[in-house]
């Protein structure tokens, strides 16, 4: 089962569950989803769907920061709750050691040296660790282990 299809069949479950918060969630994803296969006219598989899902979750993390600063825990429970549905769908998370190990290796094959390198670097292990790794996060690993 793709995970479009997944995303379909838990909006049913969750319509005949009567779950409005999850459903609503799971619609706004759907919309996202669809708002992308219409502006580049493609049908999406599974790893663009998965960039689109952490579009979604880097928004929510974005927009939580905000409403901390601005006092609205009310606010900051709903955006938490829909990350929380969001991430369900990603794959399991890398382990530090997991991650340490492919950036070394991603150092090693790009014989990346120096901070200059760190595009090559991060193109190799974004591309092996997509949806399972929060790249803001990748990225400072990266830059601690050349500079």
């Amino acid at each position: 089962m793709s995970l479009k299809e997944r995303i379909t069949e838990d909006m049913k479950t969750a319509m005949r569950g009567g779950e409005k918060d999850r459903l609503a969630t799971i619609r706004m994803l759907q919309a996202a989803i669809k708002q992308r296969e219409v502006d580049e006219r493609i049908q999406l598989d599974d790893a663009q769907v998965l960039s689109a899902i952490e579009k979604m979750i880097k928004q929510r993390k974005e927009s939580i920061a905000q409403f901390e600063a601005g006092g609205r825990a009310d606010l900051v429970a709903k955006e938490a709750a829909e990350m929380a549905l969001l991430q369900v769908y990603l794959p399991a998370q890398l382990s530090e050691a997991d991650l340490d190990a492919l950036i070394a290796e991603a150092i090693a094959s790009t014989g990346a040296a120096s901070i200059k390198d760190m595009g090559k670097v991060m193109g190799v292990v974004k591309s092996k660790a997509a949806g399972r790794a929060d790249m803001g996060a990748v990225g400072a690993r990266i830059k601690a282990k050349l500079g």
